[in-house]
Parts: structure tokens; C-alpha cells; sequence
């Protein structure tokens, strides 16, 4: 559609700061989530995970198990034979032009399972804990082998082969950019600058655990399914043509979703399980995960080794960036999970003008959990890694950070500026929100505020990233709007709120185009029935695609209206206006309510619209983050004490929506940097399974984060929107080890430490 992109005034519904919808139910209790769901006749499904992490396995008599009391059913790998594996994408070839073979995960393990928590049976019983006894019962003889857990580990020679018939554990590689040039650059550079570091592992831990509930009308041959998810249209179409074989009707529902962050995207083994089991017995089969399990199993984010270079001119000039990367893909190839250490790698040179790009990536098997798709997807370790080694380059220099950060920076003359990671970023003012950043931030006064933390026996440190994603990628989201007879509107689309606001943010768009108060909007999510296809939530897409979808949507409505409104008033359309819920011819008393002309109209698809905007490009929010932290020396104990942000994210929808992602992601990121870590043992067995392992951060941790947007609009957006939803975690986790190493640095010369910066790492830097 060519819609003009509107100018949104001061009393406009977009760009206000209106809250949330969708809160008032949540605050009363009054939210439903697929675990608060009961199903008449409803049993309970329990799966039987392996307790190893590398072995073959026999499954003994079931004839005990299958007796026990409430049991209706117990799976095996034999009994779904006809089930497919949960499908895996976005390989891309080696430099030999061919692509490495998936390693897709099988419904339940047949004869070996590759890491703790690979599903081996499933048992439905009248009650959960039926069903855990009647795995008791169940006799599973492992013949445990050597595990491998360390990605450095699994490319020795002579390591444990998770897939032996691989014949080793490298799951693919990737070349990109020009290796032959980057050693003629770097052969003559006069500086080059080297570091090492680990992306640590991280769990999701959203507060909502998975849960599914599988349903089989027999008379319609149909199933349902209901999941917490980011998207019903691709968990349809995954478990239907992928798991099933396409030979099902499948209708897919999610409630509430408590969390998200992209490992809610993915389909997992219980999903098709409930179908199944639901089938054969005739009943509604529900599955609900417990926090374990979702350590154990659920998706795992991160897990790289990199080493990068840069080569410099004497000025300090970026000529050339060197990668080799090795990213952890865990025991099967998930979902997207091949595809995010690459979009890593389209990032890798951030902001900076640099020439010349060598990018190396090896994927790796190991006796763990997947690796997928984690809040910012590939571009949180994109800009950890370019942001660590500027900060490197300006101490081997000697040069202020900002200053060669500006040296270095991409130009706004410069746009549209295509990077050699093959990203064309359309707009950008990187240089001018730093500024306004360290303002903000009083960078100029952070000597005064070191003495004083000395002065109390502390070390202080500052850091700043200057972050860039893509997101909301090319593509679109149709919008669905329909004026109801009460005069009230339904909107449907295929987003899937987890938590953002979509209730709120997208009604705000279809009421600024009908002259409706917000709450005469209701937005639905959800259902893959209601409409045809969904590209769900996720890479921050939902408002940038979605949100201008529904503004077209609810243009075209208006537009309808107006016409109904103008027969019925035997007027012209054009001096009809809609103002709260009403048509008026402008200038007179002559007006109808919007729910006479729902009731009058002669056609009810004259009451219905659809709008889809199609987008070309990514979009490319950025914004500098900056972070002083103090640490107790004796203790190790590092403290966030001051934090700043200036983002560009081109358009804002709803300032305290926003903030809600800032302040959430910048959490995310100072979680990962300073206290979340997934650690296996040798064996196998993950050392880090609950939250008594498992640290997580919390509001007491930090102080209020002072945050504004300093916002050019898109080019490649009808209105100018970037996204929001990953951006804070991708530009936190840099700017707080950058504070933590400038400590280091100052205090005892110390300039690298790995994340998580723990207070045991942090205690041993100071003290060699």
C-alpha cells in the first residue's frame, strides 16, 4: 500500500506515553497462561530425560510402567516412528560451496542420547506425579561414553564424537569477507591490536516455563495445539509439515506468554509428544516444564571463543578487522541456531568505517543443550566484540576511547553506507549521540568521582559501547482490523506479545487513524485460525512491521467509514470526521455513532480492512551506552553505579513502553556481564541447573538508568520506526565490561578479564 508517512502532532495517540493495557488484568491475577488451563479430562504428560550426556541406551520392559497406577500411555522412539525430527534451517555453504548437514533432534532419542536431558520416553498419566512414578518404573540401561562439553575440547584430536558417524565435531564453517586482502593490510599496518575472549553461556530463565496442551478432534480429524510461543503460525507449520509429514489440520493457540527473548520461538519435543498421546487416548494431554527442565533443556544462548584483530594506520585508523570464531552449537542443530553466530558476523564491524573484513566461524558439536536464537540474536556478541577491541586499540594507542571512536566512525555523509559485512545502514549520527551521551553521563567529571571512591578504599572505572543491530528485517506483517457492532474494533495480527505492550502500542496506532479512545481497541495475537499466515515475534520486528500495518489498516477502515457514514448522512466523505467514536459532518451537528453504522451497513466486508506494509531493508536502531562501575578490592564485588544511554531508534511509539525494553535489556546485558553463566562439568551434568547456581540479577543491583533517545528516522520505515526490543543487551554487556576493565586497568594494569566478571575473577585480576 502507498500510504504517505503522517506527521503525528502533539495530541496525537502515538508518541504518548499511555499505558499499558494489558496490566490492569495481570495486576488482578487475571491473566491466563497455558499452565492456568484445564481442560475437561485433561491428563498429564511427564518426559523421561537422560541422565548422561554421551551413551547408548536399551529401554527394558514397559509392561510395569505401562500398569502403573493413573497410567493411560507411554511413549517410545519405536511408537512414533512415523514422526519426523524438529526441522532445522539456515545452513549456509562452507567455503567449498557446499552445506554442512543438519543434525536435527528427533521427537525421543531411539538408541543414543547426546547430552543430560535428551528425551527418551514420554508417559501420560491422570496425574503428574503418576506419571514421575511410572518413569521410576520404566528400566534404561545407558552405556555411558565419554563426554565433550568444552568447544576447544571437541576440535582436539582424539576428542568424544558427539555424532560418530561425523566423523568429527566440527558442525560446519563459514568464511566471509577478504582474507587474501586483510593479510596484505595487516602485513603492512603500523599497529595491530589482538584480543581473546569468551561469549559466555546463558539460560533465558523468562519467569513463565513452557507448557503445551495437545488436543484431537477425531469427528474434524484436527489438532490443537496450545503453547506459549513468539508466533502460532510458525509452530504450525513446523510440527504439521515438518514433525507430521503435512498430512494434518492443525490449529495452534497461545494465551499469556510470560517471557520471551527468542527461545520461545522454537518448537521443542513436547509440542508434537501432547499431539500424539492426545490422538491415541481421545483426551486433552497438557505438559508443564519445571525450572530444571528448562535449564536442562530450552534453548541456551551465546557460548562463542573469539580472537579478534585490527590493523591501524599510525593515526589510529581502523584498515582492516580480523575474526576467528567458535561458536558452541550444542548437541543438535537447532532451529535457527546455525544462522545467529553469522548474523554476528554481518555485524561484526559495527559503526566504524573499516575496509577490509576476515571472518572465519566454526561450528561446533557438544555433549550440551542446543544453542539458538537469545535476545539480540548474534548481534549482542557482534557488538561485544567490536566494542572490547576498540577499547584495546585505544590503551595500545594511548588514545582517549572517544576519541578514536570518532577517528573511526562511519560518517552521516557517508549514508547510505554499506559495511563489508554486507549491511547498507541507511541513516546514523553515531558521533553526535556519543557526545550527547558522555554529557549525559558527566564523562568529563569522572576523575572527581575515582578520587572519591579511592578516598573510601574503592577502585572506579568507566566504560562506554557504541552499539548497531539490524532488525525488523525485510519483509512484512498484515494487519487485520474490523469495526464490530458495539463500535468497538478488533485488530489481528501474527506478532505474539510476550511481555512488550503489543496490546497497547498497536491499538494506539488503529485509534489515531479512527478518532477511538485506545481501550475501544482490542488487539488479538494468537490463533493461528483467524488469520492466514504470522511471522511472530522476534529481531524486534513487531512494531517497525507491524505497527505500520495497522496504521494502514486502520487508515483503510477509516476510509470505509467514512463512506458508510457519508450514505447515511447524504453527505460527502470528505467532511466526514471521526471523533470519538463517531462520524461527523464537519461543521454541523449531523453525526452516527460508529456502532449505527457497524449495525446499518449493507456488506459486512465493507466493515473489515487489511494492511500490510512490505519492507525492504533492516533497519539499524544504534545509540552509545555508557557505565561506571566501583569494586571493592578486598572483595572483588563490583557495583553499576552510574548508567547513561542516548539511543537512536528513529521513531518512539510510547516513551514508557520503551522504557520498559530499555531498562529490561540493559539488565539482560549487565546479567550476562556480570553474573549468569551456564557451566557443565566434564561428564556432562550442568553445574548450574537452579537459581542456587544460577545468578541472576536483580533490581537492587543496579541504580536508575538515565536514558533518552536522540532519534533519526529511518529511511527504509514508512514512518521512520528502527525497533527497540534487543537493542539495551546488546549495547550493555560492552559498555559494563568496558567499565570493569577500565577499573582493572587503572587500579593494577590489568586489561582483559572474561565475563562474567564474578567477584572470585575480579578478586584474582586485582591480585595476580
Amino acid at each position: 500500500m502507498n500510504v504517505a508517512p503522517p506527521k503525528f502532532g502533539a495530541k496525537s495517540l502515538v508518541g504518548a506515553s499511555l499505558r499499558r493495557k494489558e496490566d490492569d488484568a495481570f495486576l488482578r491475577g487475571k491473566g491466563c497462561y497455558t499452565s492456568d488451563i484445564r481442560k475437561p479430562g485433561m491428563l498429564e504428560g511427564f518426559v523421561v530425560r537422560s541422565p548422561v550426556a554421551n551413551g547408548t541406551f536399551r529401554i527394558g520392559s514397559l509392561d510395569e510402567a505401562r500398569a502403573a497406577p493413573g497410567v493411560h500411555l507411554v511413549l517410545t522412539a519405536e511408537d512414533i516412528s512415523h514422526l519426523g525430527t524438529l526441522t532445522a534451517m539456515g545452513m549456509r555453504p562452507g567455503p567449498d560451496g557446499k552445506k554442512a548437514p543438519y543434525r536435527p533432534i528427533p521427537v525421543l532419542a531411539k538408541d543414543r542420547v547426546r547430552h543430560v536431558g535428551d528425551a527418551v520416553a514420554f508417559v501420560v498419566a491422570e496425574t503428574l506425579d503418576q506419571a514421575r512414578d511410572a518413569a521410576e518404573l520404566i528400566g534404561i540401561d545407558y552405556d555411558s561414553e565419554d563426554a565433550v562439553t568444552s568447544m576447544t575440547a571437541a576440535l582436539e584430536e582424539g576428542a568424544p564424537l558427539v555424532w560418530p558417524e561425523a566423523g568429527s565435531n566440527v558442525a560446519f564453517v563459514n568464511t566471509h569477507g577478504d582474507a587474501e586482502k586483510a593479510e596484505e593490510v595487516f602485513a603492512s599496518a603500523a599497529h595491530v591490536t589482538k584480543i581473546d575472549f569468551i561469549q559466555n553461556r546463558l539460560v533465558a530463565n523468562y519467569m513463565e516455563t513452557r507448557a503445551a496442551i495437545g488436543e484431537y478432534d477425531a469427528e474434524a480429524n484436527r489438532f490443537t495445539l496450545t503453547c506459549g510461543s513468539q508466533g502460532v503460525h510458525g509452530q504450525r507449520d513446523i510440527i504439521r509439515d515438518g514433525v507430521f509429514g503435512g498430512g494434518i489440520d492443525l490449529h495452534v493457540i497461545t494465551p499469556d506468554v510470560g517471557g520471551g527473548f527468542g527461545p520461545k520461538s522454537f518448537v521443542y519435543r513436547e509440542y508434537p509428544l501432547v499431539l500424539e498421546a492426545a490422538k491415541r487416548l481421545g483426551r486433552p494431554v497438557r505438559w508443564v516444564g519445571d525450572r530444571t527442565e528448562h535449564f536442562l533443556v530450552d534453548a541456551h544462548g551465546r557460548d562463542n571463543t573469539v580472537h579478534a584483530e585490527m590493523a591501524m594506520d599510525g593515526e589510529g585508523r581502523f584498515l582492516a578487522l580480523r575474526i576467528r570464531l567458535v561458536a558452541d552449537m550444542g548437541a543438535y542443530t537447532h532451529q535457527f541456531g546455525v544462522a545467529i553466530p553469522w548474523f554476528g558476523a554481518a555485524m561484526a564491524t559495527g559503526v566504524y568505517d573499516i575496509p577490509v573484513l576476515d571472518f572465519h566461524l566454526t561450528g561446533v558439536f557438544t555433549n550440551t543443550a542446543p544453542v539458538d536464537a537469545y535476545r539480540g540474536a548474534g548481534r549482542p556478541e557482534a557488538a561485544f566484540l567490536i566494542e572490547k577491541l576498540v577499547d584495546a586499540c585505544a590503551r595500545d594507542l594511548g588514545l582517549p576511547r572517544e576519541e578514536i571512536r570518532r577517528r573511526n566512525f562511519i560518517r552521516p555523509e557517508q549514508m547510505p553506507y554499506t559495511t563489508q559485512g554486507g549491511r547498507t545502514y541507511d541513516v546514523g549520527e553515531f558521533e553526535a549521540c556519543m557526545e550527547r551521551a558522555m554529557e549525559k553521563a558527566d564523562w568529563a567529571g569522572f576523575e572527581k568521582r575515582l578520587e572519591e571512591s579511592k578516598a573510601r578504599g574503592k577502585i572506579r572505572g568507566i566504560g562506554m559501547s557504541y552499539y548497531i543491530e539490524a532488525c525488523a528485517f525485510a519483509g512484512s506483517e498484515p494487519a487485520y482490523v474490523q469495526l464490530l457492532e458495539d463500535g468497538t474494533v478488533t485488530m489481528d495480527i501474527g506478532t505474539q506479545s510476550n511481555g512488550q505492550g503489543h496490546a497497547t502500542a498497536y491499538a494506539q496506532f488503529v485509534a489515531e487513524t479512527l478518532g477511538l479512545d485506545i481501550d475501544k481497541v482490542t488487539v488479538i495475537q494468537g490463533d493461528s485460525d483467524r488469520i492466514p499466515t504470522g511471522g511472530g515475534t522476534g529481531g524486534s520486528r513487531s512494531i517497525p512491521l507491524g505497527g505500520v500495518s495497522a496504521f494502514y489498516a486502520g487508515e483503510e477502515l477509516a476510509k470505509k467509514i467514512r463512506k458508510l457514514a457519508a450514505d447515511e448522512l447524504e453527505a460527502s466523505a470528505d467532511d466526514i470526521e471521526l471523533v470519538d467514536g463517531e462520524a461527523v459532518v464537519a461543521g454541523t451537528d449531523r453525526k452516527i455513532s460508529f456502532a449505527d453504522i457497524a449495525r446499518n451497513a449493507p456488506d459486512a466486508a465493507e466493515l473489515k480492512a487489511m494492511g500490510e506494509f512490505t519492507q525492504n531493508e533492516a533497519t539499524y536502531p544504534n545509540g552509545c551506552h555508557i557505565c561506571e562501575v566501583e569494586i571493592d578490592p578486598l572483595t572483588g564485588v563490583t557495583e553499576v553505579v552510574r548508567y547513561s544511554i542516548v539511543d537512536d531508534y528513529g521513531m518512539t511509539v510510547n516513551p514508557l513502553l520503551l522504557g520498559g525494553q530499555v531498562h529490561g535489556g540493559v539488565v539482560q546485558g549487565i546479567g550476562q556481564a556480570l553474573y549468569e553463566n551456564a557451566v557443565y562439568d566434564e561428564s556432562g551434568q550442568l553445574l548450574t541447573a537452579t537459581f542456587m547456581d544460577y545468578n541472576m540479577p536483580r533490581a537492587d543491583y543496579f541504580p536508575f538508568f538515565e536514558f533518552e533517545t536522540r532519534n533519526v528516522p529511518s529511511t527504509t520505515n514508512a514512518l521512520g520506526i528502527k525497533g527497540a526490543g534487543e537493542a539495551a543487551t546488546i549495547g550493555a554487556t560492552p559498555a559494563v565490561m568496558n567499565a570493569v576493565t577500565d577499573a582493572l586497568w587503572r587500579a593494577r594494569g590489568v586489561g582483559h578479564i572474561d565475563m562474567p566478571a564474578t567477584p572470585q575473577k575480579v578478586w584474582e585480576a586485582l591480585n595476580g
